[in-house]
């Protein structure tokens, strides 16, 4: 039989590969995935993995967002700027939950950046509650930087994989906890870049 990478190429190549990172998550675990079990799956050489994926955890993440599907380019709008942050902190755990606890764990403990599983567009999505908020004359314009616009998510990273650390799963309520980052983090720090009192 010819090959699977002699007749696909692009994107149903790409897609192809991701399914089979899937299947192999799902068949093995995170641990005892490989780069090299993904390609023999996927009926295709290491090396057309490789010019994609750096590695492992990259492919991984891929696959990942691949099966749970992106977040929506046009965020709940739930009327407040508090609502829209919980809202958003919300369907990041609506999205890893179909994810088997051992793989999750493995891709937030090995993967450092924001570049993961939570969503890497995750900054964006919060500029545009930002500025949502700022249509409604709820929020002063402002400009936040970056590293801010990254907190909620990167605190919300940290919370879901100390929550599957205990439970082997996410069987924790944590709205709590996202509350406590959007009230006692996120916001007061918009506020005072806004220039507004607490």
């Amino acid at each position: 039989m010819e090959p699977v990478s002699r007749r696909r190429r692009g994107a149903a190549l790409e897609e192809l590969i991701l399914e089979a990172a899937w299947e192999e998550l799902s068949a093995v675990g995170y641990a005892q995935t490989s780069i090299a079990g993904v390609a023999a799956r996927a009926q295709t050489g290491k090396q057309v993995l490789y010019r994609r994926w750096r590695n492992r955890a990259e492919l991984a993440v891929a696959a990942v967002n691949h099966h749970v599907g992106p977040f929506a380019a046009d965020p709940a709008d739930t009327g407040s700027l508090r609502g829209d942050l919980l809202a958003l902190l919300a369907a990041a755990v609506a999205r890893v939950s179909a994810v088997d606890p051992g793989v999750l764990l493995g891709i937030l403990s090995e993967f450092a950046d924001e570049d993961d599983v939570i969503g890497p567009i995750m900054p964006s999505l919060v500029a545009v509650l930002l500025d949502r908020a700022v249509a409604r004359g709820e929020l002063t314009p402002v400009r936040v930087p970056d590293r801010v616009l990254s907190l909620p998510g990167e605190l919300a990273r940290a919370e879901i994989a100390r929550a599957v650390r205990r439970s082997e799963g996410l069987p924790e309520p944590l709205s709590p906890r996202f509350a406590e980052i959007v009230d006692q983090v996120f916001l007061p720090l918009v506020r005072a870049y806004a220039g507004e009192t607490p």
